[in-house]
């Protein structure tokens, strides 16, 4: 089974994997049918990424075989198919160092826990996908009480007051999903114009036209601590709405890309350059996969990542067993692998 461990310790294993979302998690999978470990490192306090992080109540169209899947179904579906290997997550963690040797790589994160192994697998999105936040002073008091960039389970916010400031699709996504469960819904955006489908905007508009949610054209100039664990909103109007229990801002994503700019890869636009036959980077025996790496033709889709992983791992077999002879089996025929995934 999975592991998660406490920082400061120090492992060896085959493979060491930065990030924890769909593609690294499917990367343990991948290793796994080649009889290779693997340990994750994740700077979240969660397995599973952007899907788990930004979108974990919203549904994907795109993941083969599934016509509707949310990003947290995703992500425990990633888990449990990886469970038979037995990965090891060290999550709250970000590699610091890593130490590239002639037959090994040691990583350190910066919480001092150092693993040994024999390749490297960044799967880290596009570095850390970071929510754009209210330009509001003393935006910190009011995080994870009131203010949220995303929700796990709609429920939990059943006869709240809630106002949600975007005019995307994850900001209109939000309005139409809490209809009917929140008590009260602002929308707020800085203009008319919305950039989410014309679908989704007509639904809310026809929200709005029947009174079922309100709607402010304007921007967050101030929040206030009712003393009640609600928040009073002053827009740059002058607009009180008072008594909020949840603000949901959507304002895009930024990209920060931490300590990967100073590991020596070659980078083009702040992505991790690599050849197409195995997804190898420029440093031998370190590999990316997902929206973090880029060549002709990348396409920045999960199923894209899934295939990435797949021929990375058997590169990686290389490095890891150079007493054996790579050979490719397929899971349906194979007896030796279908006994590892526990089938009977």
């Amino acid at each position: 089974m999975s592991n998660i461990v406490n920082p400061g310790s120090h492992h060896e294993t085959d493979v060491v994997i930065i990030g924890a979302g769909p593609c690294g998690l499917f990367q343990v999978f991948e290793l796994g049918l080649l009889d290779m470990k693997a340990h994750l490192i994740d700077n979240l306090d969660k397995i599973g990424g952007q899907c788990a992080e930004l979108y974990p109540d919203k549904n994907l169209y795109d993941i083969p075989s599934r016509p509707a899947i949310t990003g947290q179904e995703l992500t425990d579906d990633l888990i449990t198919q990886a469970e038979p290997f037995s990965p090891t997550y060290h999550l709250n963690q970000l590699t610091s160092k890593i130490d590239v040797q002639e037959n090994h790589i040691e990583i350190t994160t910066n919480l001092d826990t150092v693993i040994k192994c024999k390749s490297l697998v960044i799967a880290a999105g596009s570095g850390c996908f970071v929510p754009r936040k209210i330009p509001t002073p003393g935006l910190e008091e009011f995080e994870n009480k009131n203010i949220f960039y995303s929700v796990k389970k709609r429920s939990d916010f059943e006869g709240k007051k809630i106002l949600i400031a975007g005019g995307g699709d994850s900001a209109l996504d939000y309005v139409m999903g809490f209809h009917q469960i929140a008590s009260d819904i602002t929308l707020i955006h800085r203009r008319k114009e919305f950039k989410a489908v014309q679908d989704s905007v007509n639904k809310v508009m026809d929200l709005v036209d029947k009174k079922e949610i309100n709607f402010n054209m304007g921007t967050i100039k101030k929040m206030t601590d009712n003393g009640k664990g609600q928040v009073d909103i002053t827009l740059d109007d002058e607009t009180v709405i008072k008594n909020v229990d949840a603000i949901f801002p959507f304002f895009g994503l930024k990209i920060e890309l931490g300590p990967i700019a100073e590991w020596g890869l070659n980078l083009e636009n702040n992505l991790i350059a690599v050849n197409t036959e195995n997804f190898e980077t420029s440093v031998p025996r370190i590999f990316a996969v997902g929206d973090i790496c880029t060549y002709p033709g990348k396409l920045k889709l999960i199923l894209s990542g899934f295939h990435e992983a797949a021929l990375a791992a058997k590169k990686m077999f290389e490095y890891c067993h150079d007493d054996k002879k790579y050979v490719f089996r397929y899971t349906t025929s194979s007896k030796d692998i279908q006994e590892k995934l526990g089938v009977k």
